[in-house]
């Protein structure tokens, strides 16, 4: 989670006592980066203008005057208040227009590569803004399993591979169990950015970010899909089931092509290591993925 540097220009800590009661506020709120070197004054942005009245004899004001900035008051800079905020299209929330050339995006590549920097091009996520860097994938394209998982965390974001962290470890052991590594699957999210802070991805996210995924699925064209999470599992099969009620039963994902792969949702390697008593469920699914390979070669 990112944050700016300073938030407070009138009543700046000025203790060694203060200033590490705010920093271990920050460390338990999450923050682990500074977005902003240079101090932003988020109280003047914030402050509400106030409503001009005009008198019940005056003429209309002219539509070409530019309105009065507001006084300064109670230490405000009001030089730092916008006289209308301009926000930047990459910060925006995404909009259909954008969703829609996500779609075109994803169509016209037609290999990793190119969708890798048509994805790197993008600007219609507003969780481009934030990531520090572009997460694709990870493995082997020409890998007989692909897994999925939802979005990178703060150790995928800093190296730009997915599964790099703790549940990235425990994945690795899951693969070793089966007799697959690195090497042999390809690994990618349905996100390719991290949410601020670990945050869950909103809906209208996911729906910018699915054209990339299913094009991303559709070039490796895996023998298996394993899905890691219900958030995988939701977006790529089309069900709004529970994963508790997903996982262990074959699907399928159909690509745009017409093509269905077999797809097992099972659980994500983050909630196992919240919740160890399940491994042995997700133990059950990696068998059946073992199991399915063998009989499809």
């Amino acid at each position: 989670m990112r944050t700016n540097v300073r938030t407070m220009t009138a009543a700046s800590p000025n203790s060694p006592t203060d200033i590490a009661d705010i920093l271990a506020f920050y460390a338990s709120a999450g923050v682990d980066e500074a977005l902003e070197d240079a101090p932003v004054n988020r109280f003047a942005e914030a402050a509400p203008r106030p409503v001009e009245r005009a008198p019940a004899a005056a003429a209309p004001p002219r539509e070409d005057k530019a309105p009065e900035r507001p006084a300064a008051s109670s230490g405000l800079d009001a030089s730092r208040v916008p006289d209308a905020p301009a926000r930047s299209s990459v910060a925006a929330v995404p909009d259909e227009a954008q969703a829609a050339l996500a779609r075109q995006l994803a169509t016209t590549a037609t290999t990793l590569d190119q969708l890798r920097q048509h994805m790197a091009a993008f600007d219609g996520c507003n969780l481009k803004a934030t990531a520090k860097n572009l997460v694709f994938a990870d493995g082997n394209p020409e890998a007989a399993v692909m897994l999925v998982g939802e979005a990178p965390g703060r150790d995928e974001d800093i190296e730009g591979l997915p599964f790099v962290g703790r549940s990235g470890r425990l994945l690795d052991r899951m693969l070793a169990a089966i007799g697959l590594d690195r090497s042999s699957v390809y690994i990618a999210n349905v996100i390719p950015w991290r949410p601020p802070g670990n945050r869950t991805p909103t809906p209208h996210e996911t729906e910018i970010c699915r054209p990339f995924i299913e094009r991303q699925i559709e070039l490796v064209n895996p023998k298996v899909l394993v899905n890691l999470g219900g958030p995988s599992a939701k977006t790529l099969l089309n069900t709004s089931e529970g994963i508790l009620r997903l996982r262990g039963n074959w699907r399928a994902h159909t690509t745009a092509s017409g093509i269905a792969i077999p797809a097992m949702p099972t659980l994500h390697p983050a909630y196992l290591l919240r919740t160890p008593a399940h491994k042995k469920l997700a133990w059950r699914d990696f068998l059946e993925v073992k199991a399915r390979l063998r009989a499809l070669s």
